[in-house]
């Protein structure tokens, strides 16, 4: 058991799903459910249920949706620590899916996290959570100059941090504090944008990535390879395909939950990579952003029932 300090996105995630295929300019049947999300705070849940200690410190408002969020995090186990501006909402994710999971377009209403300065973010309370981390973990909602005081303190404290991209959009929040990240996760378009490569679909990756000062990257590609690369090598695995596919939600936060489980036992990066793959393919396969039912035998079940992924030769 590892001790992971979690900060960045925790709000409401709602999902319109449809009932038929989209029509674009059209009223489109379907309905809308909701519950708590986040980059971070999803990939905190899923490593909470996986036998870690994690402490949440996330920005949130005064209102409803911050309750929900709290009650979320006592669910999955997590020390909920919010960082609450009484006066402001709690930030949301509205997406809206193609009767077969699939994204068709989404809305992220998180004006608060910007207003999360460096100094409000690194007290004396948080370096003091710091120095009992085992792991630092963090997404880009916030500020780029909180995330570059953060991570440059993690490093300076001995604690690696792993990142989320979150976004095209985000992921550049990162680009100052990269000499400092023990692992960056982010998809094609977020690799493309942080490299100012055009290409999305590229095994050179790390020859883009390594001169901006990152060590260790994890890259997916929806349903196509995913990549993770450091000093020593990289590995690139094709997933099975899925049968049944239910919500694309979650399942990059889960594929990062299940590489950083393994990077925490110490295991080596193709088993990491198979591991993250495994998480991903169980929460695609259900509603929602994650398990509630993820432990570490039906993570363990997973992996033994899943077929081998086709290596890529890079």
């Amino acid at each position: 058991m590892a001790r992971i300090l979690a900060i960045g996105g925790a709000h409401i995630d709602r999902t319109g799903r449809l009932a038929a295929p989209h029509r674009p300019g059209a009223s489109n049947p379907g309905f809308w459910q909701s519950e708590a999300g986040g980059g971070v705070f999803n990939a905190a849940r899923n490593l909470s249920r996986l036998g870690h200690q994690v402490t949440l410190v996330a920005p949130r408002g005064g209102d409803a949706a911050a309750d929900e969020v709290a009650r979320a995090a006592a669910d999955a186990g997590i020390e909920d620590c919010p960082l609450t501006f009484l006066d402001r909402a709690t930030p949301s994710y509205s997406a809206i899916l193609e009767p077969d999971g699939n994204l068709i377009t989404a809305l992220a209403d998180m004006a608060l996290y910007d207003q999360v300065p460096a100094r409000r973010l690194m007290t004396a309370r948080l370096h003091k959570r710091l120095d009992s981390a085992d792991l630092l973990l963090a997404d880009a909602n916030l500020p780029e100059d909180a995330l570059y005081a953060l991570s440059k303190t993690a490093a300076g404290h001995g604690i690696p941090v792993a990142a989320i991209a979150v976004s095209p959009a985000k992921v550049v929040r990162w680009h100052r504090s990269l000499p400092h990240l023990a692992l960056l996760a982010m998809n094609a378009a977020e690799a493309a944008t942080l490299s100012g490569s055009h290409a999305e679909a590229s095994h050179n990756w790390p020859d883009l990535l390594f001169p901006l000062g990152l060590c260790c990257g994890l890259i997916s590609a929806g349903a196509g390879p995913v990549m993770a690369f450091d000093d020593s090598g990289i590995t690139a695995l094709a997933p099975p395909p899925l049968g049944s596919l239910a919500d694309v939600t979650g399942a990059g936060d889960a594929l990062v939950s299940g590489f950083v489980d393994g990077l925490l036992a110490g295991d080596i990066r193709e088993n990491n990579l198979i591991r993250g793959i495994a998480l991903a393919r169980l929460t695609a396969t259900v509603r929602g952003p994650v398990r509630p039912d993820l432990s570490p035998e039906l993570l363990a079940q997973a992996l033994a029932a899943m077929p081998k992924p086709t290596p890529i030769h890079t």
